[in-house]
């Protein structure tokens, strides 16, 4: 039995992960700060069939806390750690900047620190698409130049791939940081594009459509974002002096006036459009390039975005109390 740490784990992808983690039965640490940025009930909800199993354990902390994740590394015997808590969104992390710089980056060096202190070698944390801002060539491949964030939520993304990368070098840390492109799917954050929508359409409201629907984006599954992460820690365990990034997405981008008729098609439902000015920060679009990850761990996404849509619509109809 493997003893997996994972931050931010009553979030979406987190408590996900810590379901397919305890049905193949390895012990689950998780801590989660249940912040306000959207509806706490849902990652309740979201951890609740999980509060009964004895190799499962959630830590009410803030990742800001040294002493509290000092005391978690102190009171338990980790084999890897996934790094998933932050700040997340784009368009908040313009309004709240300082906010994204403490969570992600002093939140992670936290993390860090205690591996390096408890002897800790393997690291897998969660990236983002955003880090390659407006790049021209596409798909987006790992080896671009990534210096010219449009956000500070890129920013502080770019900055932890850095940082990590000095521990790797330092402490001999296998670190995998896994680049995500939109992940959707059961349990999707409510701010986000496809949940919104949906429960708009829903509620026979308009869609905000921010520009002319041309920008597009590399919609992935919830499943297979999950078997990515868990294929990445396979590969940091079983190798020595491992530090690599990998693009984990579907590489098949969606634009976003499809997106809606997608949502729309499978509700039966006519969307009522309402187009507005592109947003600060937003990037044109994220195509990626899953060449290395599908050659280093054996990454294949499996679900296409109408088949992804579907099941998503299915567990939105049952759960939708939660949205409200």
């Amino acid at each position: 039995m493997k003893t997996y740490f994972i931050t931010g784990g009553a979030g979406f992808i987190g408590s996900s992960l810590t379901d397919k983690l305890l049905k193949e039965k390895n012990k689950v640490i998780t801590i989660d700060n249940f912040c306000d940025f959207y509806n706490p009930k849902i990652k309740e909800n979201n951890i609740l069939e999980f509060l009964n199993n004895e190799n499962y354990k959630i830590y009410r902390k803030d990742i800001r806390d040294r002493q509290a994740i000092k005391s978690i590394f102190d009171e338990n015997k980790i084999d890897v750690v996934m790094h998933l808590a932050a700040s997340a969104g784009v368009r908040p992390s313009i309004e709240n900047p300082i906010l994204y710089q403490e969570v992600n980056c002093l939140g992670t060096q936290n993390i860090l620190e205690e591996m390096k202190l408890h002897n800790i070698k393997n690291l897998v944390m969660a990236s983002s698409s955003s880090v390659y801002g407006n790049c021209m060539e596409v798909p987006f491949r790992e080896d671009m130049i990534v210096d010219y964030a449009i956000s500070p939520y890129a920013a502080t993304k770019k900055a932890n791939e850095v940082m990590t990368h000095v521990y790797h070098k330092l402490f001999d840390m296998n670190i995998i940081m896994l680049r995500f492109f939109t992940v959707y799917g059961p349990k999707q954050r409510p701010d986000l594009a496809i949940n919104k929508f949906t429960r708009l359409m829903l509620q026979n409201k308009e869609i905000p459509m921010f520009g002319d629907g041309t920008t597009s984006r590399d919609y992935t599954y919830i499943d297979d974002i999950v078997d990515g992460i868990i294929k990445a820690c396979e590969y940091a365990r079983n190798n020595s002096k491992v530090y690599e990034i990998l693009n984990i997405g579907n590489s098949s981008p969606v634009s976003l006036k499809e997106m809606i008729n997608v949502i729309g098609k499978t509700l039966k439902i006519e969307p009522k459009i309402k187009q507005l000015p592109m947003q600060l920060g937003d990037v044109d679009k994220t195509y990626a390039d899953i060449t290395k990850a599908k050659k280093l761990i054996g990454y294949e996404p499996k679900i296409t975005f109408e088949e992804g849509i579907k099941r998503f619509i299915n567990w939105y109809k049952e759960n939708q109390e939660l949205y409200k």
